[in-house]
């Protein structure tokens, strides 16, 4: 396997929006001590090993995306800005809808072939859709985690 592109889900995969969805997050967001907190005090935090895994990749000079299914892009983007990884990622597909057009639109932008991908989310639906694709993936099961990171 010769990878040449890692994708991230958000949600319960790069980080824990206050144990939701950044789509049930209220605005506006600002910088705590503590991470990212919405309106009502719920914290957004990277998991502990992302800043680890996220220099990994870097270190083998392989770029990095984001396929999100959330109905607010804009918080997610938004999101990702405070916490000071928005410019981590060469690309972004983040809009509802199926993850299968996440990946058609990531291999149209980057010209790179599905089966040189490597993606990682905590919904075995989107697992399920996006390996269909010869994506290679990876199951997240409580935030990703440099033990489990299949690099």
């Amino acid at each position: 396997m010769d990878i040449e592109l890692v994708v991230f889900d958000l949600d319960f995969t790069l980080w824990d929006a206050g144990g939701t969805w950044c789509d049930h997050l209220s605005p506006p967001f600002k910088v705590s001590s503590n991470g990212v907190s919405d309106a009502r005090g719920k914290i957004v935090n990277l998991y502990p090993d992302a800043m680890e895994i996220f220099q990994v990749i870097e270190d083998n000079n392989i770029p990095m995306g984001i396929a999100s299914r959330t109905e607010e892009p804009e918080w997610a983007r938004r999101l990702l800005e405070l916490l000071g990884i928005r410019d981590k990622f060469k690309y972004e597909e983040i809009f509802p809808g199926s993850k299968v057009t996440h990946f058609n639109n990531l291999k149209e932008k980057s010209g790179i072939d599905f089966d040189n991908i490597l993606f990682y989310d905590d919904e075995p639906r989107n697992i399920d859709e996006v390996s269909g694709l010869g994506v290679n993936c990876y199951l997240v099961r409580n935030g990703i985690n440099i033990d489990e990171f299949g690099f």
